[in-house]
């Protein structure tokens, strides 16, 4: 298996997390060592030991490698807006340098690291880049998180045709039925199937507390590993 994995999505609240959850306990359950990476991530709360954010607590908790916050989740923003104006509004400024080194060191101390992005494939970080940029600097495969609802067919195929022209390869994409009373869901399933070309690596179920669920057993690691 690859060593390391850039999760995106066709938007904002589509399932990144739930899907990487997944993917990371499919992937640990094999004895393989993980380690979660939230790089860049709005929306932190105050706490006492600092900005956290829940999706990155997450992805630390869903690895099996003990790994600190920092390192997990390098930028907490505490805005929740778009990270661009949630770094401004910081006074921070997102270091490639920095996300690089700490990818490099999560590889150097574990068999497998996912890589959750932020919000859609170019979702900006600051007023003239976007976090895509970075992932084309480190040649991330990347698997595509596809939230079924009405008017993911469009963002899907666009941001699958994004990937593909940045030059990177799109090893598989997961359906996340976020909308459990969405219509004609078999329909628009056989169509991603049709129209991205990369295998389909799951389904994943509208399951109430998904977050807090063991969702691994919807990934076809089978299919990942083969990619």
């Amino acid at each position: 298996m690859m060593k390391a994995l850039f999760i995106a999505g066709t938007d904002t609240e589509v399932g990144k997390t739930v899907v990487s959850k997944a993917i990371l306990s499919a992937v640990g359950a094999q004895g393989k060592s993980t380690i979660g990476y939230k790089p860049v991530a709005a929306g932190s709360e105050i706490t006492e030991h600092g900005l956290r954010n829940s999706d990155a607590l997450y992805l630390q908790a869903a690895a099996n490698q003990d790994v600190d916050y920092d390192l997990v989740n390098p930028y907490a923003l505490s805005l929740p807006a778009s990270p661009h104006i949630a770094a401004i509004a910081d006074n921070e400024v997102i270091d490639y340098d920095k996300l690089s080194a700490t990818l490099q060191r999560h590889k150097e101390n574990s068999d497998f690291v996912l890589v959750e992005g932020a919000g859609g494939w170019r979702v900006p970080i600051s007023k003239d880049d976007c976090l895509s940029t970075w992932v084309k600097q480190e040649r991330l495969p990347v698997v595509l998180v596809v939230g079924i609802k009405l008017g993911c067919l469009s963002h899907a195929m666009l941001t699958a045709e994004a990937i593909e022209a940045d030059g990177l390869e799109l090893v598989g994409w997961v359906a996340n039925r976020v909308n459990p009373g969405v219509e004609h869901y078999a329909e628009i399933i056989e169509l991603l199937e049709n129209k991205i070309d990369a295998p389909k690596l799951g389904e994943v179920p509208y399951v109430p507390g998904c977050k807090k669920r063991d969702l691994g057993k919807y990934i076809k690691l089978d299919v990942l590993e083969k990619a």
